[in-house]
């Protein structure tokens, strides 16, 4: 176990690293295609019948959420009759499943996107919802690693990451060049649109273009929607979308919040969850607590979504269950909550008293956003068996993850570099 020296990780909770080994360094996705990502479907999508078309996307270089509005674009639909399984990363070569409601082949056929392909494999009577879908598999080069010793560092952390890393939320979950999407969540969850809008649009960070930073800088000092609009790029469309909303309706900050992609809105919130859980963990630790070993009073999580807690009688049977992969220990993220809701961890419950978030926020942001923010339990390790190929300086990894598991959380663990490498 070691602690990440960089900022940037410690600000978004991801703390700590479950090797002792030195990093490789090197860089991610050199080219798009250094990160392929493939999804892998659950069975019962893809028949012959129902009024939704599934389609498989290819995407290369694509945000999934500028992807779909304008794929809805180029059918003459609207962005919400699309629906998807999981949310794949901008840098990379992906492919998943998506749900298309009263589209027909024939209209996909004639469908035409520079660095997008969809194909067609059945129908379905339901549309995909978030966390449809079994996992993913990963196909990753890390390119211009460092040591001489790298073979043996990658055989090592390949030996841990096979039984216990911790199971952060990546830093693209919060966006690295912009790490504010649980900032924003944290804003919406306060009932302050406002300051949500004003941040997404106009906090500049130093990682974007200099003509980017000025007008959101420009934006952020004049609160000019109107001056905004005539220099803003056209591809930013979410935050063109946001400032036209205020130029016609002065100050309906709540207004403009909602010309964001329901989904897109949506995340906000749960990144500010996912923040919460990576403290929660990152806090385990320092206290000395290990990944695997149970502590009394921790919850497990078992494979069929059964909870237990952890207590003096029954940890021989937790221990014996823990290594035979039955179950996980696993930290609760908050939500609305109700009377049988699983109380969060204490460094949760000191965090959201900190900065007055109860219950009740949550339920005003799930009304907001029309997204019921139940709370979740997520299990504090990923484990997962890695395949590797060391030539010169580059290092080939394969892996396959659950739902919702990030792979820059188990590449991080190999570079052990800034996470501004991993974009």
């Amino acid at each position: 176990m070691r602690e990440s020296p960089f900022p940037l990780d410690r600000d978004l909770g991801l703390r700590y690293y479950a090797s002792d080994t030195d990093g490789i360094g090197g860089k991610l996705r050199t080219v798009p295609e250094d990160f392929v990502v493939e999804e892998i479907p659950l069975p019962e999508h893809g028949g012959t019948d129902g009024p939704y078309l599934i389609c498989r996307l290819t995407k290369t270089n694509w945000e999934l959420h500028h992807a779909v509005k304008e794929i809805a674009k180029r059918l003459g639909i609207s962005h919400r009759r699309i629906s998807w399984a999981g949310t794949k990363d901008k840098n990379a070569v992906t492919t998943q499943l998506i749900s298309l409601y009263n589209v027909t082949p024939e209209e996909i056929d004639g469908f035409r996107l520079r660095d997008i392909t969809l194909e067609v494999v059945g129908r379905s009577n339901t549309a995909f919802s978030l966390g449809d879908l079994q996992g993913n598999r990963f196909d990753i080069v890390i390119r211009d690693a460092g040591p001489d010793d790298l073979e043996d560092r990658v055989a090592a952390v390949s030996a841990v990451a096979a039984t216990a890393l911790p199971n952060y939320f990546g830093p693209q979950r919060f966006g690295v060049i912009r790490p504010l999407t649980h900032r924003i969540g944290e804003y919406i969850l306060h009932a302050d649109y406002e300051r949500a809008v004003v941040t997404y649009v106009g906090e500049a960070f130093s990682r974007e273009p200099e003509e980017i930073r000025q007008v959101r800088t420009a934006f952020m000092e004049s609160r000019d929607p109107a001056a905004a609009l005539r220099t803003l790029p056209p591809q930013m469309s979410f935050e063109r979308s946001m400032l036209h909303h205020l130029h016609v309706h002065p100050g309906d900050y709540a207004g403009a919040l909602r010309q964001l992609p329901p989904r897109l809105l949506s995340m906000f919130v749960s990144a500010f969850q996912s923040y919460l859980f990576n403290c929660a963990l990152s806090r385990r630790l320092e206290n000395g607590h290990t990944l695997t070993g149970p502590v009394l009073g921790d919850r497990l999580l078992f494979t069929n979504g059964r909870t237990d807690l952890v207590t003096e009688k029954n940890i021989p049977a937790v221990m014996l269950h823990l290594r035979r992969g039955r179950c996980s220990i696993a930290l609760f993220m908050p939500g609305r909550g109700g009377t049988d809701t699983p109380l969060p961890d204490a460094t949760v419950r000191q965090i959201l008293a900190d900065k007055g978030i109860t219950a009740e926020d949550f339920r005003q942001a799930s009304q907001f956003v029309s997204t019921s923010f139940d709370g979740a339990w997520r299990p504090i390790t990923l484990g997962t068996k890695i395949g590797y190929e060391v030539t010169g300086t580059t290092v080939r990894l394969r892996f396959a993850l659950p739902p919702g598991h990030y792979a820059t959380t188990v590449c991080r663990e190999f570079m052990k570099d800034d996470p501004i490498t991993m974009v």
